[in-house]
């Protein structure tokens, strides 16, 4: 017999997980849809070098990565990763990412 409440629990780890990944998706593509350093400053040139991208890149890499790890201790146990994970989890960013990269350098506008 299933117990009372699993169901609601089960749907709220669903939720979460959706939360999640529409979060990281958002976040692969933003170093690429801002213009402010950091998503602070502007830069002293009027456009960000494609180092300052990846730098920002990285770093939300890192944020998504400890917030997975919040919401996973938050659901259960946490589970000892080692670099293949780390590494499969950057190229799945990366691809997400894609969009926003795209947009900003393999788009032609017209006039241009």
């Amino acid at each position: 017999m299933p117990q009372v409440g699993t169901d609601l629990a089960g749907a709220a780890v669903t939720a979460a997980l959706y939360a999640y990944l529409g979060l990281a998706a958002l976040a692969a593509n933003l170093p690429f849809m801002v213009e402010r350093v950091l998503f602070v400053l502007r830069p002293a040139s009027g456009r960000k070098a494609f180092g300052w991208r990846l730098l920002e890149f990285l770093l939300l890499y890192i944020v998504m990565g400890l917030l997975g790890r919040w919401l996973e201790s938050r659901f259960g146990p946490v589970h000892v990763q080692k670099w293949p994970f780390y590494a499969t989890t950057l190229a799945l960013f990366a691809v997400a990412a894609f969009p926003g990269f795209v947009i900003r350098y393999l788009w032609r506008r017209p006039g241009q």
